[in-house]
Protein backbone atom coordinates (compact mmCIF):
# COMPACT_ATOMS: atom_id res chain seq x y z
CA UNK A 1 0.00 0.00 0.00
CA UNK A 2 1.15 3.49 -0.68
CA UNK A 3 0.95 6.40 1.72
CA UNK A 4 -1.92 7.84 -0.33
CA UNK A 5 -4.17 4.79 0.03
CA UNK A 6 -3.38 4.37 3.72
CA UNK A 7 -4.76 7.82 4.47
CA UNK A 8 -8.07 6.90 2.83
CA UNK A 9 -8.75 4.10 5.29
CA UNK A 10 -11.19 4.97 8.07
CA UNK A 11 -9.67 5.37 11.52
CA UNK A 12 -10.26 2.59 14.01
CA UNK A 13 -13.23 3.24 16.26
CA UNK A 14 -12.77 3.06 20.03
CA UNK A 15 -14.08 -0.10 21.67
CA UNK A 16 -17.84 0.08 22.40
CA UNK A 17 -17.34 0.03 26.16
CA UNK A 18 -14.84 2.91 26.12
CA UNK A 19 -17.30 5.67 27.13
CA UNK A 20 -19.68 3.70 29.34
CA UNK A 21 -18.49 4.52 32.87
CA UNK A 22 -19.71 2.62 35.92
CA UNK A 23 -23.38 2.89 35.05
CA UNK A 24 -22.77 1.68 31.53
CA UNK A 25 -20.65 -1.22 32.73
CA UNK A 26 -23.42 -2.24 35.14
CA UNK A 27 -25.91 -2.15 32.26
CA UNK A 28 -23.45 -4.12 30.13
CA UNK A 29 -23.11 -6.86 32.76
CA UNK A 30 -26.86 -7.05 33.42
CA UNK A 31 -27.50 -7.40 29.69
CA UNK A 32 -24.73 -9.98 29.39
CA UNK A 33 -26.25 -12.02 32.21
CA UNK A 34 -29.65 -11.84 30.51
CA UNK A 35 -28.15 -12.94 27.21
CA UNK A 36 -26.36 -15.87 28.84
CA UNK A 37 -29.52 -16.93 30.67
CA UNK A 38 -31.62 -16.74 27.50
CA UNK A 39 -29.03 -18.59 25.42
CA UNK A 40 -28.54 -21.32 28.03
CA UNK A 41 -32.27 -21.89 28.52
CA UNK A 42 -32.92 -22.05 24.81
CA UNK A 43 -29.91 -24.28 24.10
CA UNK A 44 -30.88 -26.72 26.85
CA UNK A 45 -34.49 -26.77 25.61
CA UNK A 46 -33.45 -27.44 21.99
CA UNK A 47 -30.90 -30.10 22.98
CA UNK A 48 -33.48 -31.63 25.30
CA UNK A 49 -36.00 -32.01 22.50
CA UNK A 50 -33.52 -34.15 20.61
CA UNK A 51 -32.54 -36.27 23.61
CA UNK A 52 -35.96 -36.70 25.17
CA UNK A 53 -35.36 -34.27 28.05
CA UNK A 54 -37.94 -31.50 28.13
CA UNK A 55 -37.16 -28.21 29.83
CA UNK A 56 -40.54 -26.87 30.83
CA UNK A 57 -40.82 -23.12 30.92
CA UNK A 58 -37.81 -22.34 28.75
CA UNK A 59 -39.83 -19.74 26.87
CA UNK A 60 -40.72 -18.06 30.17
CA UNK A 61 -37.05 -17.93 31.15
CA UNK A 62 -36.13 -16.41 27.78
CA UNK A 63 -38.94 -13.84 28.04
CA UNK A 64 -37.74 -12.80 31.51
CA UNK A 65 -34.17 -12.55 30.25
CA UNK A 66 -35.30 -10.32 27.38
CA UNK A 67 -36.36 -7.70 29.94
CA UNK A 68 -32.76 -7.65 31.23
CA UNK A 69 -31.31 -7.57 27.71
CA UNK A 70 -33.60 -4.86 26.32
CA UNK A 71 -33.42 -2.62 29.39
CA UNK A 72 -29.64 -2.73 29.60
CA UNK A 73 -29.22 -2.26 25.84
CA UNK A 74 -31.35 0.89 25.87
CA UNK A 75 -29.52 2.30 28.89
CA UNK A 76 -26.11 1.60 27.33
CA UNK A 77 -27.18 3.05 23.97
CA UNK A 78 -28.39 6.21 25.69
CA UNK A 79 -25.14 6.58 27.64
CA UNK A 80 -22.96 6.45 24.53
CA UNK A 81 -25.44 8.35 22.33
CA UNK A 82 -25.93 5.44 19.97
CA UNK A 83 -29.66 5.73 19.37
CA UNK A 84 -30.67 5.67 15.74
CA UNK A 85 -30.70 9.09 14.14
CA UNK A 86 -30.75 10.48 10.63
CA UNK A 87 -28.13 13.09 9.81
CA UNK A 88 -29.10 13.79 6.19
CA UNK A 89 -30.79 17.03 7.22
CA UNK A 90 -28.82 18.06 10.29
CA UNK A 91 -25.39 17.80 8.68
CA UNK A 92 -26.46 20.42 6.14
CA UNK A 93 -27.56 22.90 8.80
CA UNK A 94 -25.51 25.48 10.62
CA UNK A 95 -23.91 24.01 13.77
CA UNK A 96 -26.02 26.17 16.09
CA UNK A 97 -29.26 25.03 14.43
CA UNK A 98 -28.18 21.40 14.46
CA UNK A 99 -27.31 21.73 18.15
CA UNK A 100 -30.76 23.16 18.96
CA UNK A 101 -32.41 20.30 17.09
CA UNK A 102 -30.26 17.76 18.94
CA UNK A 103 -31.24 19.36 22.25
CA UNK A 104 -34.90 19.23 21.23
CA UNK A 105 -34.55 15.58 20.22
CA UNK A 106 -33.01 14.79 23.61
CA UNK A 107 -35.89 16.54 25.38
CA UNK A 108 -38.43 14.63 23.29
CA UNK A 109 -36.58 11.39 24.08
CA UNK A 110 -36.78 12.22 27.79
CA UNK A 111 -40.49 12.98 27.47
CA UNK A 112 -41.11 9.72 25.62
CA UNK A 113 -39.39 7.60 28.26
CA UNK A 114 -41.09 9.52 31.09
CA UNK A 115 -44.44 8.71 29.49
CA UNK A 116 -43.46 5.06 29.03
CA UNK A 117 -42.35 4.91 32.68
CA UNK A 118 -45.60 6.56 33.81
CA UNK A 119 -47.65 4.03 31.86
CA UNK A 120 -45.57 1.17 33.24
CA UNK A 121 -45.98 2.50 36.80
CA UNK A 122 -49.73 2.67 36.23
CA UNK A 123 -49.86 -0.94 35.03
CA UNK A 124 -47.56 -2.09 37.85
CA UNK A 125 -49.69 -0.36 40.48
CA UNK A 126 -52.85 -1.97 39.09
CA UNK A 127 -51.29 -5.45 39.06
CA UNK A 128 -49.06 -5.21 42.17
CA UNK A 129 -51.46 -6.96 44.54
CA UNK A 130 -52.44 -9.48 41.87
CA UNK A 131 -49.17 -11.41 42.28
CA UNK A 132 -48.77 -11.62 38.52
CA UNK A 133 -46.45 -14.48 37.54
CA UNK A 134 -45.65 -16.75 34.63
CA UNK A 135 -47.81 -19.84 34.15
CA UNK A 136 -45.35 -22.74 34.37
CA UNK A 137 -42.45 -21.55 36.49
CA UNK A 138 -44.21 -18.89 38.52
CA UNK A 139 -41.58 -16.23 37.79
CA UNK A 140 -42.87 -13.05 39.48
CA UNK A 141 -43.34 -10.32 36.90
CA UNK A 142 -43.49 -7.39 39.33
CA UNK A 143 -39.71 -7.30 39.76
CA UNK A 144 -39.10 -7.45 36.02
CA UNK A 145 -41.63 -4.65 35.63
CA UNK A 146 -39.80 -2.64 38.31
CA UNK A 147 -36.50 -3.17 36.52
CA UNK A 148 -38.03 -1.87 33.29
CA UNK A 149 -39.50 1.16 35.08
CA UNK A 150 -36.11 1.93 36.62
CA UNK A 151 -34.45 1.60 33.22
CA UNK A 152 -37.03 3.86 31.53
CA UNK A 153 -36.61 6.52 34.24
CA UNK A 154 -32.82 6.27 33.97
CA UNK A 155 -33.01 6.67 30.19
CA UNK A 156 -35.21 9.78 30.64
CA UNK A 157 -32.67 11.24 33.10
CA UNK A 158 -29.83 10.49 30.69
CA UNK A 159 -31.68 12.24 27.86
CA UNK A 160 -32.35 15.24 30.10
CA UNK A 161 -28.70 15.37 31.11
CA UNK A 162 -27.72 15.21 27.46
CA UNK A 163 -30.05 18.10 26.61
CA UNK A 164 -28.78 20.28 29.45
CA UNK A 165 -25.10 19.44 28.86
CA UNK A 166 -25.60 20.49 25.26
CA UNK A 167 -27.23 23.74 26.42
CA UNK A 168 -24.48 24.42 28.98
CA UNK A 169 -21.76 23.65 26.42
CA UNK A 170 -23.32 26.12 24.01
CA UNK A 171 -23.52 28.90 26.61
CA UNK A 172 -19.93 28.43 27.81
CA UNK A 173 -18.50 28.62 24.29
Amino acid sequence: MTAETESLEPPLAPPPEAGLGRLGHAAYWIGSAGLLIATAADAIAVAGRHTGFHLLGSIEVVQAAVVLIASSAMVAATIVGAHASVHILTERLRPATAERLARGAALLGALLFLLVAAGSIWVASDLWSGFEQTELLGIPLRWLRMLWIAAALLIAVLFLRSAFVRAAGRHSA
